[in-house]
């Protein structure tokens, strides 16, 4: 897809998905402005054929600014900060919150923005590295009709789904904090079921063969099985990303007075792993915690 004008486009954060938004920005005809703490990733944008800077200060004004960095904390430092995007940023322009946060943490970012004549999309993605590549992310959006508008063309070159489940700012982290409860718990249900199948002596290859075709299937176990079954944890996302987002699911369910004993026990998981030293491995990594608790050696493992 080509963009009619010469659109200006920010993306902050070129980690998995921000990468693959950038790219799919670039391919629709968007000059690109890539904005990353890591020079190498700034020298490989560059050879994309993107603009690279090392602070959304420097990167300047742009029409719509994408925000794909870890946690709330970041996105404050990198829209906030002293060398943040709002001090060079022009009115109106459209602020797309990709980061997985609570809800009250995206609400207050975004009301920060809109009393400073910005205007805020609540956006949140799911789809992996591969779908952010391809342009074919899926985007739980809330905001102003107005904000949608604006940016259109650029949600239609990252995305193959926009959700628009309203105005309300938080609306799109919410729908974001399901997706990520049943992620965390479908990655630690597949991290034991792989585990246990390797207990009784089954061969894990053919284990994942007839599972992924069966009823006891998930996205999850589909996509993450193979890194158990070859025993690799290359991080396509992390083991903390999941402290992080289930973290948030519980709290959130805690507030709320809701219950989610298996997202707390997903959670209990995930940080182990992570206090193991395995907080920046693949997620799968979580398969080699429970793999220790029942004396087995799986692949990748030492």
């Amino acid at each position: 897809m080509e963009v009619a004008s010469n659109r200006i486009a920010t993306v902050i954060g070129l980690g998995s998905m921000g990468w693959g938004a950038a790219l799919s920005l670039l391919r629709a005809g968007f000059s690109v402005k890539g904005v990353d703490i890591r020079p190498t990733v700034l020298e490989a944008f560059r050879a994309e054929g993107g603009q690279a800077f090392a602070t959304p200060a420097e990167a300047g004004s742009s029409d719509v600014v994408f925000v794909f960095v870890v946690n709330s904390y970041q996105a404050n430092q990198v829209l906030f900060g002293e060398t943040g995007a709002l001090s060079t940023a022009s009115p109106g322009t459209v602020f797309l919150l990709c980061v997985t946060m609570a809800p009250s943490a995206t609400l207050d970012i975004a009301q920060k923005l809109e009393a400073a004549g910005m205007r805020v999309i609540d956006a949140p993605v799911s789809g992996g590295h591969v779908k952010a590549l391809s342009g074919e992310i899926t985007v739980m959006g809330s905001g102003a009709d107005d904000a949608f508008e604006a940016a259109q063309d650029a949600l239609d070159a990252v995305s193959a789904k926009v959700f628009r489940l309203g105005s309300d700012i938080g609306l799109g982290s919410k729908v974001k904090m399901i997706n990520q409860l049943l992620a965390g718990v479908h990655i630690a249900a597949a991290a034991e079921a792989l585990t246990l199948a390797a207990k009784v002596g089954l061969d894990l290859q053919t284990v994942y063969d007839v599972i992924k075709v069966s009823a006891g299937s998930s996205w999850m176990f589909e996509n993450r099985g193979p890194h158990i079954v070859d025993g690799d944890y290359t991080p396509r996302s992390a083991v903390d990303i999941f402290v992080k987002d289930l973290g948030i699911v519980t709290g959130e369910a805690k507030q709320n007075g809701g219950e989610t004993p298996l997202s707390a026990t997903a959670l209990s998981l995930f940080s182990q792993a992570s206090a193991a030293g395995l907080g920046r491995e693949d997620d799968a990594a979580v398969a080699k915690i429970l793999a220790r608790m029942s004396g087995v050696t799986l692949p990748g493992m030492e």
